[in-house]
């Protein structure tokens, strides 16, 4: 039978539009498979990643086609790249940290998150909250990264920590009233519901991704307490409202009890740290659905230093000392109240690259190893609301992977030793 001219020209075209060969894949053979989704790890599987996205999962070890490239991690276990919850990529803890706020430029805390932010991905964490920064610089470095101009994780940045006047984030406390003047909402500070809703709709404005705020006081500013609630639940509602309404969630530093309560009661969709919450709040955030972002990372490390002559100034030692031990013993009960928890470090607290201690930290406190790595996988994912994207290895999904030798679910110490990283397709570390 003769075509007629249209349908041969149809299927000329059809052959000419066709590629010769398929796109070559990457195949990933993984000895285990923690893939975020199953409570037992995957043996003897490989990962297809075409492009920078995960195609499929294959029980055994796939064969290469012609142009494909093969990753041999037969003895190592692949985990969905880490997410940490609470990390400040441009800053890292140091003595005379107010002198460095006062004399860093702009440009200072660009290339110091650009640093730390490489430091994270090597490190094994393909994806990070960044919940306050200084001058923008993670707004730059979000960019630079998605450009391919700086190598670092996917970034969800809150941009600057919110605070009212005197509060956590008022980066003037300390000074001297003629250097302080008076901080606005340019300078991350408001007072009143009115001014709350104006400093989230900048926020919103300027491209942050969520919004951070200081409910309480905090262990390293320039105050007395660390416990005191620093904004009213009127305030902490507006900004709830507010950020939904444009699609951000709010993130809430909250240390002390009274605190926290106002937050969850307001909405909140995280409360970090959470040193002082009781039996009562904890309650109330497993009924509420409000995630639990520990940081036992920070407390470790500030009680620790503490101790160091001239470390810290003297207002904040007695805080962190206090504050350092009860964080674990606070993560164990709100784990046995079923709280919801994500994982977070406050890195940037704690030493950058050193993320992954707090994996350890978790199984400490009677965390079994698959749930601490689940909170930094899907939890986290579903936490910041991307888990579409990020937090399990599943047909497309970014093919963001970290693997570590052996098995981490009989040494969660493992953790510490990441051999392989994946970030979109693009490998960063390979044994």
């Amino acid at each position: 039978m003769k075509l007629p001219l249209p349908a041969l020209v149809a299927a000329a075209s059809a052959l000419l539009a066709f590629p010769a060969t398929l796109p070559a894949s990457t195949l990933v053979h993984c000895g285990a498979l923690i893939d975020g989704v199953s409570d037992a790890p995957l043996k003897e599987v490989t990962v297809v990643v075409d492009g920078d996205r995960i195609a499929r999962v294959e029980q055994g070890y796939a064969a290469a086609g012609a142009g494909d490239s093969v990753i041999e991690l037969k003895s190592a276990t692949v985990m969905p790249g880490w997410i940490d919850c609470h990390v400040h990529l441009d800053m890292q803890t140091a003595p005379n940290m107010l002198g460095t706020i006062v004399t860093s430029e702009p440009g200072d805390y660009a290339l110091r998150a650009a640093y730390y932010a490489r430091k994270t991905l090597l490190a094994g964490f393909t994806s990070v909250r960044n919940l306050g920064d200084h001058e923008g610089s993670t707004l730059a470095l979000r960019r630079a990264i998605s450009l391919g101009m700086a190598e670092g994780p996917r970034i969800y940045t809150a941009g600057q920590a919110l605070s009212t006047t005197g509060g956590h984030a008022d980066f003037t406390d300390g000074l001297a009233h003629r250097f302080a003047g008076h901080p606005t909402i340019d300078d991350g500070v408001f007072n009143g519901p009115d001014e709350a809703r104006k400093a989230v709709r900048q926020h919103y404005k300027d491209g942050c991704d969520l919004i951070k705020i200081m409910a309480s006081a905090g262990v390293l500013s320039i105050e007395k307490s660390v416990q005191n609630p620093q904004m009213t639940e009127e305030e902490i509602r507006a900004v709830v409202e507010t950020a939904h309404d444009y699609g951000m969630k709010v993130a809430v530093h909250a240390h002390g009890n009274e605190a926290i309560r106002r937050a969850v009661e307001a909405g909140v969709d995280s409360i970090e740290h959470g040193t002082y919450m009781t039996d009562e709040v904890i309650a109330l955030m497993k009924q509420h659905g409000t995630y639990y972002v520990p940081t036992i990372s920070a407390g470790r490390f500030v009680a620790q230093q503490a101790s160091v002559p001239g470390y810290f100034p003297p207002m904040i030692v007695p805080k962190a000392m206090a504050v350092g031990p009860l964080i674990l013993a606070t993560f164990q009960r709100a784990y046995q109240g079923g709280v919801k928890i994500a994982f977070g470090t406050d890195t940037g607290v704690s030493a950058h690259g050193d993320n992954a201690q707090e994996f350890v930290y978790m199984v400490e406190a009677g965390m079994p190893p698959m749930q601490a790595i689940q909170c930094a996988t899907r939890e986290a994912a579903k936490l910041i609301g991307d888990e579409k994207n990020i937090g399990t290895v599943a047909p497309g999904r970014y093919a963001d992977l970290t693997a570590v030798p052996g098995d981490p679910l009989a040494d969660i110490s493992l953790v510490r030793k990441v051999s392989f990283v994946m970030k979109g397709g693009v490998v960063y570390k390979n044994p």
